[in-house]
């Protein structure tokens, strides 16, 4: 009997165990998919770590810009190119916010000297328990017209690597 119980305690924790995901694919999808983001963004607890190559959507800027005026630390990785002179950017919007940090990553210098290449992330970290990653630009042509995909995972591993990543682009960061 004991056996049996015992198989049974260690089921229903592997059950607890596995990691929750929630793949949206849009455009059919764009709805969910963008309240999911600035759900995940709005209950933030602890921090929410953000690299993104073109971030011009104001609904997601709107929830960030609420979570870090609650004290909620928020640090947010830019694509330099993309930018760093781009009027439509939330950069200059979000920069100016207590509780938030932005840089700007240009990607690796080719072999040749001529050109860098981009950082083309659209990875969120929240309270290092939630990651979303995907194809999409956080803009609204993204979400309403173009075929793109979002994930959701509370992945143990996914989140760690996530993490690591982050930290190795945002020690390459240059300031806004």
């Amino acid at each position: 009997m004991k056996k049996i119980v015992g198989v049974g305690v260690l089921v229903g924790c592997l059950g607890v165990l596995q990691a929750k995901n929630s793949l949206f694919v849009l455009p059919y999808e764009q709805r969910d998919a963008l309240n999911a983001l600035v759900s995940g963004i709005s209950n933030a607890r602890e921090s929410v770590k953000i690299a993104i190559y073109s971030f011009t959507h104001r609904d997601i800027a709107r929830a960030i810009k609420s979570v870090a005026s609650r004290g909620i630390k928020v640090q947010i990785i830019y694509d330099y190119e993309s930018n760093h002179n781009n009027k439509q950017s939330t950069i200059g919007y979000l920069d100016k916010y207590p509780n938030t940090k932005v840089c700007l990553l240009k990607g690796l210098k080719a072999k040749n000297g001529n050109y860098y290449g981009i950082m083309h992330q659209k990875v969120a970290i929240i309270d290092d328990k939630i990651v979303f990653l995907g194809s999409a630009n956080w803009s609204k042509n993204a979400f309403e017209n173009n075929y793109e995909v979002l994930l959701k995972t509370d992945d143990t591993e996914t989140i760690l690597k996530a993490k690591s990543y982050y930290q190795k682009m945002l020690g390459s960061c240059v300031g806004f």
